[in-house]
């Protein structure tokens, strides 16, 4: 796969991404500092743990937001790094271009 198909599918998955991990990181770090910070106890910040681990969807649906969170995360993950390491080899590829040869 070339760089550009990278970017497409990478471009096309990160909105749909984007704001299930969103909530997601603002939940858990909402919990862990409402608790540690503010001194909540643990039913009073349980609804943030109620949205961080998408128990709202029932007991079912649960596990496939989890699930697709991950995947979608590792996802950008992947494509994300296969783009830089692209970037990265085509930028040492200019360069040893115009290095002159001794």
């Amino acid at each position: 796969m070339n760089q550009r198909h990278f970017r497409e599918l990478h471009r096309f998955v990160a909105p749909i991404v984007m704001l299930p991990l969103v909530v997601t990181i603002f939940t858990g770090v909402s919990y862990r500092l409402s608790k540690d910070w503010f001194g909540w106890t643990r039913d009073q910040a349980h609804w943030l743990m109620v949205i961080h681990e998408g128990e709202y969807f029932g007991e079912t649906l649960k596990s496939f937001y989890v699930l697709l969170n991950g995947l979608g995360l590792l996802w950008m993950l992947v494509t994300g790094g296969v783009m830089l390491f692209q970037s990265f080899r085509q930028s040492w590829r200019r360069k040893a271009a115009r290095q002159p040869e001794p």
